[in-house]
């Protein structure tokens, strides 16, 4: 099966659309724009379709490469046999392709290779024969392979070293691998004891078992992890002796043959010695990339919703990050992103100096108006929600009024230590930058968050565990889409946001930045094209995700592509529209007087497909709009409570935190995430929390139990 048809059943669409997509990849296109700007020519794939795709060709390719290297390989050897092409042909996975590969590869030196050295090939061909001769008839078979210079010394040294042949040449059997391979998965038994004799996170997996084809992907991470921390020793093994069995059917095919023993001793030495370890590794590996995998997509779901969060916009915020020692760390920063003022604050342990800090922050919140106080979650959080809260209080009092809201530092740190964190506050320490980075993450978690290592973020499982190229490549592709998705400001936006957009790379998001800085703010998008690297293929990939709302040209602040511009005139003037009218916000009716008068039909007239055109009316309607407006706000609050003052039964509004494979963790306000089991989030049989609740939802929860002393709270989301 060619590449094509096997993307396009795998993905069950059409081999048009395959086709198409595959060229246009081909052609240099990036995913965001493919997605946004070819519809037409793709059918309207969404980007989860398309990296889809773009993934599979990138792995069928390299399947194909590897194909072709082992094709030569054994031609090279003059072994290529019809049997062979025709496997090598059907092999799907590359592990097929290297059990192919296997008796053909350069081995090391083992005891079969050291028995054909000696001469015993022959033999081990004799007995494989399983003829119906006499017992005596391969002793003395055996004794004529007696060779002293060889050192072959007696006829049963002879038979072990034919056995040991016979034992490789089995192991080497594709077939008989891809076989056992589905035997082991099928009936294997994944088995976990404790090393050490010690309490643990892994308690639980000190004498353990499941089978390996139902374990679930979690914990075959845990149980990894455990075992990499040497707290856990792994096997898998089978129940029954189905491998075994099948094995000697293979391979012994004439039960009367006195070859028989020799054989069974074989087969049984060749699984126990050379096959069993091989194909537990395999198994192993094949649970850790299916779980990987599953995490990985789990963590890209979880960080999509996280990024797309909805901005708190018009808002001045002001960033707190706790401490003991050194203070609390104070930045003002309006509803730009800009930095007003900073100041240090002493009201934990051990200054307390309470009313002196509650001055500096009363004197900030009425000097600039701010309206948010965005507290971070680390070390000396609870005892800093506690001093805003009585603070705000007492502003309230004075008919000042403001909100806060405890915000996930993680993360934080690591950009506050960056360079990109050096480069944009020169003259700040770590902790000063740590406070604008929460009070910004809060106002525009997407602009902010692209700043920071996506697995630093907070919202997956066991992602330090992942094969970290392939971790990268998932969440990149996230980031992507989501920045392309929202679009950005040219003139205001970072290199680091910059450089998501399809097209621009790191060093032309860089050069973008310069130019403005050198030349004034960018009045058109033309003008981009005027940015070292930033070529015609660039510029066609990124124009359209760039917005310049001072623009004269109305349409360079939305999501019309450039390459749509006349289009769009033709449509306004086919309605009796003005680029004035977009600008004014009053188009309200268009997409209404479209369908009227038929999009069919408009989209002819127009030479565009009823994609695009749908596009079109939709940024005509809304010019710069922000996809993110519609969803939930941050959940702002005056009051506070801890954990102490829950008590089952009562019910609260949280926010979801993280959604992992055995449930969710909700923020309710009081430091410590609860965990709303998988089994207590729906009445309904769902697979994985995702298909309910994403990072972000603001749900209703009810309080099931808590746990104080060891910091673990229940919920249930059935009310």
């Amino acid at each position: 099966m060619d590449i094509i048809a096997q993307l396009t059943e795998e993905l069950h669409l059409k081999r048009e659309q395959v086709e198409k997509t595959v060229a246009l990849i081909d052609d240099g296109n990036t995913i965001p724009f493919i997605a946004r700007y070819r519809k037409e020519v793709t059918g309207s794939l969404d980007d989860t379709v398309l990296r889809m795709l773009d993934e599979r060709l990138t792995y069928l390719r390299s399947l194909d490469k590897r194909r072709e290297e082992v094709y030569n390989a054994i031609l090279a050897q003059e072994k290529m046999t019809p049997e062979i092409e025709l496997a090598l042909s059907n092999a799907k996975i590359l592990t097929e392709i290297e059990d192919i590969y296997r008796p053909f590869k350069q081995k090391r030196r083992t005891r079969a290779s050291v028995a054909r050295e000696k001469g015993l090939e022959p033999l081990a061909a004799a007995l494989m024969e399983q003829k119906k001769v006499y017992t005596p008839v391969i002793e003395a078979l055996a004794v004529s392979f007696i060779n002293e210079e060889k050192g072959v010394m007696t006829a049963e040294e002879a038979l072990a070293g034919a056995s040991d042949i016979i034992a490789e040449d089995i192991s080497d059997n594709a077939e008989y691998r891809k076989e056992l391979r589905r035997l082991t998965y099928r009936d294997g038994i994944i088995k976990t004891v404790g090393t050490k004799d010690e309490d643990s996170v892994y308690r639980m997996y000190y004498d353990y078992s499941e089978r390996t084809n139902k374990i679930p992907d979690h914990r075959i991470l845990a149980i990894n992890r455990g075992e990499k921390e040497e707290w856990l020793r792994v096997s898998v093994t089978t129940e029954g002796d189905a491998p075994l069995a099948y094995l000697r059917s293979a391979v012994i095919r004439n039960d009367r043959s006195p070859a028989k023993p020799y054989l069974t001793a074989a087969v049984e030495d060749s699984y126990q010695r050379l096959i069993a370890p091989s194909i537990e590794n395999e198994i192993r590996a094949q649970l850790f990339d299916r779980a990987g995998e599953g995490a990985i997509a789990n963590f890209s779901v979880n960080l999509k919703h996280l990024l797309m969060q909805a901005p708190l916009k018009n808002f001045t915020v002001m960033g707190y990050d706790p401490g003991y020692r050194t203070g609390c760390k104070l930045a003002v920063v309006d509803a730009t992103g800009r930095v007003l003022d900073t100041a240090v604050i002493y009201p934990t342990k051990p200054q307390e100096r309470i009313p002196e800090s509650k001055r500096t922050v009363k004197h900030l919140i009425k000097t600039y108006d701010i309206g948010a106080v965005a507290i971070g979650n680390g070390t000396a959080s609870k005892e800093s929600e506690i001093f805003i809260a009585d603070t705000l209080k007492e502003l309230a009092e004075e008919n000042v009024f403001c909100k806060y809201i405890i915000v996930s530092e993680a993360g934080a740190s690591v950009y506050s230590a960056s360079k990109l964190g050096a480069e944009e506050f020169p003259d700040f320490d770590v902790t000063q930058r740590s406070a604008v980075s929460i009070a910004r993450r809060l106002q525009d978690p997407l602009a902010e968050l692209v700043k920071i290592d996506p697995k630093s973020i907070g919202v997956g499982q066991y992602q330090h565990d992942m094969k970290e190229a392939r971790l990268d490549e998932a969440l990149t592709g996230v980031v992507e889409d989501c920045v392309n998705a929202v679009g950005v400001d040219v003139n205001t936006a970072s290199y680091s946001l910059l450089s998501y957009i399809a097209g621009i790379n790191a060093t032309s998001a860089k050069n973008i930045v310069k130019y403005r800085e050198e030349n004034g703010a960018f009045t058109s998008r033309s003008q981009i094209k005027k940015v070292p690297r930033i070529g015609a293929k660039a510029f066609e990939q990124c124009a359209g995700f760039l917005r310049i709302p001072e623009a004269k040209e109305i349409f360079d602040n939305t999501g019309v592509h450039p390459e749509s511009y006349d289009t769009a005139r033709a449509l306004l003037t086919k309605f009796g529209c003005t680029e004035q009218d977009v600008r004014a916000g009053g188009l309200t009716k268009l997409r209404g007087n479209a369908e009227a008068y038929g999009m069919e039909k408009l989209s002819a007239e127009l030479g565009v497909g009823i994609p695009t055109l749908s596009d079109i009316i939709a940024e005509l309607e809304k010019p710069g709009r922000d996809i993110r407006d519609g969803l939930p706000k941050p959940q702002l609050r005056t009051d506070i409570m801890g954990m102490e003052d829950l008590t089952p039964g009562m019910v609260l509004t949280g926010t979801v935190r993280n959604v992992i494979d055995f449930g969710a963790f909700v923020d309710i306000g009081v430091h410590q995430d609860g965990l709303v089991h998988i089994s207590q989030i729906t009445s309904k049989y769902i697979k994985h929390p995702s298909e309910v609740l994403s990072v972000g939802d603001v749900v209703e929860v009810k309080v099931l139990n808590v746990d104080v002393p060891k910091k673990r709270i229940g919920l249930t989301m059935k009310l």
